[in-house]
């Protein structure tokens, strides 16, 4: 009989890692019956659903020769130049496309890979900082990094913005990247300029570097565009962008989430660690798709009509819910942050038993804080789907509220 073979070592990081939201709501209704007299309608996952734009998907087939060479990690020059291009019309923000724009394959990827850049675990209480309620990779990143992942609690009370000077003084002084999130996930806030001098201000006494998650940052409702990292940065005269790398993504503007393509921009000298990682990390774009992104990236007629189907549905979502619910338009991004009038887990379960709609309970998108969970009492509703499936979906989470209400 032959020996066995030892256990292979696995890295023992990925023991801290938690189950994704999704999963933890599957293990939650996996008892659940949904009503079968009613068609499954989702607003659970933030996966865009729109078309994707015809031209996008032409200049991805007409390219398509490009897959028989290697691409390199750093982009081609015309990608760079296109995303320094839109930067620039967005943002006002003039970029050297050769050291300050880097292309990923989607914000995701490239958020987890930061980490792994600029994280030395090397120093006792290596620490990142993310908001609460947050997207998960950020805290994955920084525990697969090495480090601690801390928490900053979005705070009603000022249209759920974070506030920073909640943070002690020691945790600052082990700090070494900061996730924001702005347009956030899920709620929707966006940071204002004395909240981003106020972070700029720490990153300068405390040296960590300042991740800026803007994917959502092309979806808003007001008559002006939220404002990004760097445009605060430019703002506020910080043009060498130090310790600030702005990420940002097709995969919501253009609605390509398969395309996988977005770019990340700012400090040169953290972008010029950051392509180095990516080098051995094996992080290049392929030809086509980088064609198609430039054609996406110098293209604005799309985005204005994807942001029309999204004020659309809002302006019809809403009045639905309002009477039912505690929730308002938010700043920006496709998602309602709804209060509910019972626990938000019970709130969910009872949705998708009855009718057979899936929403993601806030408390599964946070961490407990001081014995409090910010999630907690709130719903994500991902307003992703087309406008009539949003209002029918709309009207089955308001009967289920006015029932929850009446102690139905």
């Amino acid at each position: 009989m032959l020996p066995l073979s030892p256990t292979p070592a696995v890295n023992p990081l990925l023991d801290r890692l938690q189950p994704y939201p999704f999963e933890k709501l599957r293990a939650l209704t996996a008892d659940l019956r949904p009503n079968p007299a009613l068609r499954p309608i989702s607003l659970g996952i933030g996966e865009p659903r729109h078309a994707t734009p015809q031209f996008i998907r032409q200049a991805l087939a007409d390219n398509l020769d490009g897959l028989s060479s290697y691409p390199a990690t750093l982009g081609s020059a015309p990608l760079r130049q296109a995303c320094a291009d839109w930067v620039r019309r967005r943002h006002g923000v003039a970029l050297d496309p050769a050291t300050q724009v880097l292309p990923v394959n989607g914000s995701r990827e490239a958020l987890f890979a930061l980490a792994q850049t600029v994280v030395d675990a090397s120093r006792p209480g290596a620490l990142v900082l993310s908001p609460n309620p947050f997207y998960q990779i950020y805290e994955g990143a920084a525990l697969l990094a090495g480090a601690e992942c801390g928490f900053v609690a979005a705070d009603p009370a000022r249209n759920f913005g974070l506030d920073w000077d909640a943070v002690p003084e020691q945790d600052w002084r082990r700090t070494q990247l900061v996730y924001v999130c702005s347009p956030g996930n899920p709620t929707g806030a966006v940071m204002g300029l004395q909240e981003w001098r106020r972070l700029f201000e720490l990153s300068d006494r405390h040296g960590f570097v300042i991740a800026s998650d803007e994917c959502y940052g092309e979806i808003w409702f007001g008559e002006q565009a939220p404002l990004g990292g760097l445009q605060a940065a430019r703002e506020l005269g910080r043009d060498d962008l130090r310790n600030l790398v702005m990420l940002t993504s097709l995969s919501k503007r253009s609605n390509v989430p398969g395309l996988r393509s977005g770019f990340v921009a700012g400090d040169a000298r953290v972008l010029k660690s950051f392509l180095l990682y990516r080098t051995y990390h094996g992080g290049a774009m392929g030809p086509a798709v980088q064609a198609a992104s430039i054609a996406a990236w110098n293209d604005e007629q799309h985005v204005v009509e994807n942001r029309r189907l999204y004020r659309e549905k809002f302006a019809r979502v809403l009045p639905l819910l309002q009477p039912v619910l505690d929730v308002r338009l938010p700043d920006a991004a496709f998602y309602l942050w709804a209060g509910t009038p019972t626990d938000d887990v019970e709130f969910a379960r009872g949705l998708l038993q009855n009718y057979n709609c899936t929403v993601l309970p806030g408390s599964l998108l946070a961490r407990e804080q001081h014995g409090h969970n910010p999630g907690a009492g709130r719903v994500r509703l991902a307003l992703v789907a087309g406008v009539d499936e949003c209002v029918e979906a709309a009207e089955r989470i308001a009967a289920h509220a006015a029932a929850c209400a009446r102690g139905d």
